[in-house]
């Protein structure tokens, strides 16, 4: 077991201080994403908070680990999640200013290109997402197929003509927005940091969840425990086994030839076709790698079950980059991994109170676009945690979902 440095954050005393304000003693198992920025707003509000994970931090499995993520607001006209993508690019920007001198830039707003090979289907995702963002006055660009071969050469412009590039997206450097949050908790006089320690099973007594079993048949108990463990949560609460699985996508990084070609201002994040195709990615790194990966249904993914990217999907990746970037189709791969979603039934995030088992919250239900939402995943975890489950969107709350959902971007 493993202790973090503590040290008290400004603004703690000042939140605990509230009338008739009662802290509570809150578990929470996972230090993903969730867990995470859950612990911190928690603390923020004045409870006292362990944060307990099997380590290492960042866990190398968790889905938050990742060396990029698209931060977009994107989402077709889906109103919700346009409102809270808008929110949670405030709060990248808010978190650049707090981590930037100590851990580097965390968002990088380079912008995010969204190409189609077809003229836009007034229903399909990058027309009603252009529309929405623009009914916002956000700042999008139509880019047609002659001024994207002038603009951004590297891509294949008749293949894709259509599309547009919204200039107020970007994209977030996920491992060490982990770091940086991670850090944070363990510098809070009210966050503990546990790692070492393996959640086996939750304690019932009472006809409540009173806390965790650990690996070593230690108990530790809480006021409240979050079950925050992506897609391992139906492993500690199974009656969510129908409506939430985990599922692998493949994350494939390539080494670009002449790296400052696939640079920003020049190549910036980008979607190609993505609600039918799955396929996007990012500019290169200051090693010259470049990402790309895949946002579709994925394969199933038991637990315990192998990481790999087979050779029949670099194949498709490298068919893929053949008709859309043609100067990276050989480019040597430098490695592969399997990012695990914790997909649910409806594509929409799960943060809510068990409505059988007082004292558990579950938060978690990713599926494949909460990161980008890191920002404001917090406050909804602490309405959960304190019980006011009238602020959080309905969408998150405990429900039986109807099965085939998913979120808009997502390959069919």
């Amino acid at each position: 077991m493993v202790f973090v440095e503590r040290r008290g954050n400004r603004g703690e005393r000042r939140e605990s201080e509230r009338p008739g304000f009662r802290p509570l003693d809150v578990l929470i198992i996972g230090a993903g994403v969730f867990g995470t920025t859950g612990a911190l707003a928690l603390a923020r509000r004045g409870h006292r908070v362990r944060l307990v994970d099997p380590g290492p931090l960042p866990h190398p499995l968790a889905a938050s680990t990742d060396q990029s993520k698209v931060v977009r607001p994107d989402y077709g006209d889906d109103a919700l999640y346009t409102a809270l993508g808008v929110e949670a690019l405030e709060g990248w920007r808010r978190w650049n200013a707090r981590f930037g001198e100590r851990h580097g830039r965390l968002y990088h707003p380079v912008g995010f290109m969204l190409r189609a090979r077809d003229p836009l289907d007034p229903g399909g995702f990058e027309a009603r997402s252009f529309a929405a963002l623009g009914a916002r006055v956000w700042p999008v660009e139509w880019i047609g197929a002659d001024v994207l071969a002038r603009r951004f050469p590297q891509w294949k412009a008749a293949n894709y003509p259509h599309g547009y590039l919204n200039h107020g997206a970007g994209w977030a450097d996920a491992e060490r927005t982990m770091k940086a949050l991670l850090g944070a908790a363990g510098a809070s006089r009210r966050v503990k940091v546990m790692t070492d320690l393996a959640a086996i099973e939750l304690i019932e007594e009472g006809g409540r969840i009173a806390g965790l079993y650990s690996a070593e048949g230690e108990r530790h108990r809480a006021d409240v425990t979050v079950v925050a463990t992506g897609s391992w949560i139906p492993t500690l609460v199974p009656d969510l086994s129908p409506v939430m699985r985990a599922t692998g996508h493949p994350i494939l990084v390539f080494r670009a030839p002449e790296p400052d070609r696939w640079r920003p201002p020049r190549f910036v994040a980008w979607a190609a076709d993505i609600a039918r195709s799955g396929w996007y990615g990012f500019p290169a790194r200051g090693d010259g790698t470049i990402k790309i990966a895949r946002h579709a249904a994925g394969v199933r993914l038991p637990a315990g079950a192998p990481r790999v990217v087979d050779e029949a999907t670099v194949d498709e990746a490298r068919t893929f980059l053949a008709e859309t970037f043609p100067a990276l189709a050989d480019a040597p791969l430098v490695t592969t991994r399997l990012c695990a979603y914790c997909d649910t039934a409806d594509g929409h995030f799960w943060i809510d109170r068990h409505p059988d088992w007082p004292g558990l919250v579950v938060a978690g239900g990713g599926s494949g676009h909460a990161f980008k939402f890191a920002p404001i995943l917090g406050e909804r975890i602490v309405a959960a945690v304190e019980g006011r489950s009238d602020d959080i969107e309905p969408r998150f709350r405990w429900r039986v979902p109807a099965s085939g959902g998913r979120e808009a971007a997502r390959a069919r």
